[in-house]
């Protein structure tokens, strides 16, 4: 072989498998996780093999989708970026997202990937900035859960055991609560508070509460024990303080995601849910309005969804 086309290969093959950095060999160390450096680019493998996954009756491996993973990046004055997608059953989704949130780390995303799957896997998005050893600190809380998390709700699924029924529930006061009137649909009340303050436009067309840009709360039940389920319209600079202030009132997020594309500003929506006394449950619903537009945003009572 010509040695000019030797070196070459060498020199080329020496950009691809870059010596790993020793912070980020640190990083590895502190996660006990393995991974690679590429392109500038830390890799950390978060495998879900304690998963036995079929898609649809189909035993499926973990490379086919079940890989999570978080991946470090030098940026700007000396910080990294990270980012990063977790694989996760429904138990592991708040009790994950919570040890994020309480250790620095933003969600950006909550969703899935299929369809009829067992178990059912959820993929949290990850994000944050800061030192390779700080943010490995971070995140090591978290990974650490990833797979320790008790199938504490499977139980209830399947046994029922929340008891949530039809009763009465004093409207009124979760209206004092929330700030917002809202309207009665059988058994089910719901207030939606409108985002008005967005100014937001598609094609000339103002998107207004009716058009689906808005953030409700529906509720079922008693007031000793009722369940609460909505939708909250977020600009990204709220995104992190309304999820701090679902899980701190004990409410659970399902799905952070867009309703709407190519708008200005970008919206992002987050459906939540979760069970308790119905004065708690406003209380939750409550501390996430006031993060919207420092409290400003105006009620529409018209049902949007």
């Amino acid at each position: 072989m010509n040695k000019a086309v030797l070196i070459a290969l060498v020199s080329a093959g020496v950009l691809v498998a870059q010596d790993m950095p020793a912070d980020y060999a640190g990083v590895l160390k502190t996660l006990d996780k393995q991974g690679d450096f590429k392109e500038n680019v830390l890799k950390i493998n978060i495998p879900r093999n304690d998963l036995k996954v079929t898609v649809d009756g189909i035993a499926t491996p973990t490379p086919f989708g079940f890989g999570g993973w978080l991946a470090m990046t030098k940026g700007d004055g000396g910080m990294d970026v990270m980012m990063g997608d977790l694989v996760l059953v429904e138990d592991e989704v708040n009790p994950v997202m919570s040890a994020l949130l309480d250790n620095g780390l933003e969600v950006t995303a909550v969703h899935n990937h299929f369809f009829f799957e067992s178990p059912r896997i959820f993929y949290m998005h990850v994000h944050g900035h800061g030192k390779p050893a700080d943010l490995a600190k971070m995140a090591k809380p978290t990974l650490d859960l990833i797979g320790r998390v008790s199938a504490q709700h499977q139980s209830m699924v399947t046994g029922g055991t929340s008891n949530v029924t039809a009763g009465q529930i004093d409207t009124a006061k979760i209206a004092r609560i929330a700030g917002h009137e809202g309207e009665q649909t059988g058994a089910v009340y719901k207030i939606t508070v409108g985002r008005d303050d967005l100014k937001l436009k598609e094609r000339g067309a103002n998107i207004n509460s009716r058009m689906g840009l808005n953030t409700w709360a529906a509720f079922f039940g008693s007031d000793a024990n009722a369940e609460v389920a909505g939708d909250i319209a977020m600009l990204s600079q709220e995104v992190t303080p309304v999820l701090k202030a679902l899980r701190a009132n004990g409410l659970n997020v399902v799905a952070i995601h867009h309703h709407m594309t190519g708008t200005q500003p970008t919206v992002y929506f987050l459906h939540y849910w979760g069970t308790g006394p119905a004065e708690k449950l406003a209380s939750g619903f409550k501390a996430a309005l006031g993060e919207l537009g420092k409290g400003k945003a105006t009620s529409a009572k018209a049902a949007d969804h």
